[in-house]
């Protein structure tokens, strides 16, 4: 007789069960370490900046609300001029929109087409420029003591704000073409410094010290960007010493308000009157502003009120809060234009961006120590803010080219491509 042993149980392997399909619309996101994720608003920073479509966006925000305020404050600041020079307060602002309206899709083309195809503008744009600068040194238009405006049919354009972004281009397709040779002197200076120093000195023919100051700080940035020796930033600055104070010696106008911007209370009829009423307005406007449309200096005490010293009318009406709020603005899209010409592997591009901020910064910085009084009055507006469509087509230009470069980054671009591709799935699953 034999008693049954009980079966021993079969244990199956064990299948692993299939892992989900990820979502086209959105990836799954590592998680990351608890020691690695951000704890401070630096670290929330950072990460936010290191996205790939950060300085896209820095771009865009920071120009279209530049060029807000710039609409607002030449409507509050220019109403008094313009009724009492045609009866109606709205003509300057009507014709700063149109200029808006022309210049909104011009930065959308440049921000579409390709630097290859910006570069092959780069000797056409520069000559027409160098005739433009020449037509108007002999043909021009003077104002102010200046001869800087041309006379086109119905249009009084200002060339030299036009050769401006020319010779960012041009000075950056070549650079870009001698990348490999720039240990040279002999190639870093020719043709680049002649070619500008021709377009400098015919402004300085016209007698516009202050374009001719941003022209010369282009130049300067350019080569510093490409590595020229020091000694030759010496030699500059000495140039550009002399030549500033044999300009001031032969003009009397210029000589005053060369003298007298440090205290500008020492000749306040003469050529203090007007830095001296942009420090009113300066100091009157206190923390947040006496409010949109309440400055006083607009009726007539503060000259150039919508063109050079709209900052002023700016600090009046919007306060501390608000003149930080535009340098801020600038700043951003001065870090956003950097970040790109670091990153980029395009010599053109680096050029390009480092030379657009040298000048929208340098006329900022300029425009803005006139109306403190830390540098002399010569004449400079306010990009994107002051009224003026000869500065404001250049400017968004050069802006919509900043924001095509961005576009073009490695990671903003496959970043953009998803982001089509995600709304195309979304529009056929709703058919």
């Amino acid at each position: 007789m034999t008693t049954a042993t009980p079966e021993r149980s079969v244990r199956l392997p064990r299948i692993p069960r299939p892992s989900r399909p990820a979502r086209l619309s959105r990836p799954p996101r590592a998680e990351k370490p608890d020691g690695q994720r951000p704890t401070t608003w630096a670290g929330s920073l950072r990460e936010a900046l290191d996205r790939p479509l950060t300085t896209y966006y820095l771009l865009l925000s920071a120009s279209a609300l530049l060029l807000t305020i710039g609409l607002v404050m030449v409507l509050s600041s220019s109403s008094v001029f313009s009724f009492r020079a045609t009866g109606d307060s709205y003509t300057i602002v009507r014709r700063q929109l149109v200029w808006v309206v022309v210049g909104l899709p011009c930065a959308f083309i440049a921000s579409r087409v390709s630097p290859q195809w910006v570069r092959r503008l780069a000797y056409p744009a520069f000559s027409i420029s160098l005739v433009l600068l020449l037509m108007t040194a002999f043909m021009g238009v003077e104002r102010n003591g200046n001869t800087n405006w041309l006379q086109l049919g119905p249009l009084l354009i200002q060339p030299s704000e036009v050769a401006k972004l020319s010779l960012v281009v041009w000075a950056a397709h070549i650079y870009a073409n001698k990348e490999r040779r720039l240990h040279s002197l002999h190639q870093v200076m020719v043709p680049v410094v002649p070619g500008m120093l021709l377009a400098t000195g015919l402004v300085i023919f016209g007698r516009d010290l202050g374009t001719a100051l941003i022209l010369f700080a282009i130049l300067i940035g350019m080569l510093w960007v490409v590595g020229a020796p020091a000694r030759l930033f010496v030699m500059s600055s000495m140039l550009i010493g002399v030549l500033v104070l044999a300009l001031a010696a032969t003009d009397a106008e210029r000589l005053g308000r060369i003298t007298t911007f440090v205290d500008p209370f020492q000749d306040f009829h003469g050529t203090g009157w007007q830095p001296a009423h942009g420090l009113y307005a300066m100091s009157s406007g206190g923390v947040f502003g006496q409010g949109i449309g309440a400055s006083q200096q607009k009726w007539g005490s503060l000259p150039e009120a919508h063109t050079d010293f709209i900052f002023a009318v700016l600090g009046e009406e919007l306060g501390l809060v608000g003149t930080l709020l535009v340098i801020a603005l600038f700043l951003t899209i001065a870090f956003s234009a950097l970040r790109i010409a670091r990153s980029t592997t395009d010599p053109f591009v680096r050029y390009a961006s480092f030379g657009i901020v040298v000048w929208l910064i340098g006329q900022m910085i300029i425009n803005v120590g006139m109306v403190l009084a830390l540098m002399p009055v010569i004449g400079i507006p306010l990009p994107l803010v002051s009224y003026g469509g000869s500065s404001l087509l250049p400017t968004l230009a050069a802006l919509g080219l900043l924001v095509g470069f961005a576009r073009r980054e490695p990671a903003a671009a496959r970043a953009l491509a998803q982001r089509k591709k995600v709304r195309s799935a979304g529009l056929s699953a709703r058919r």
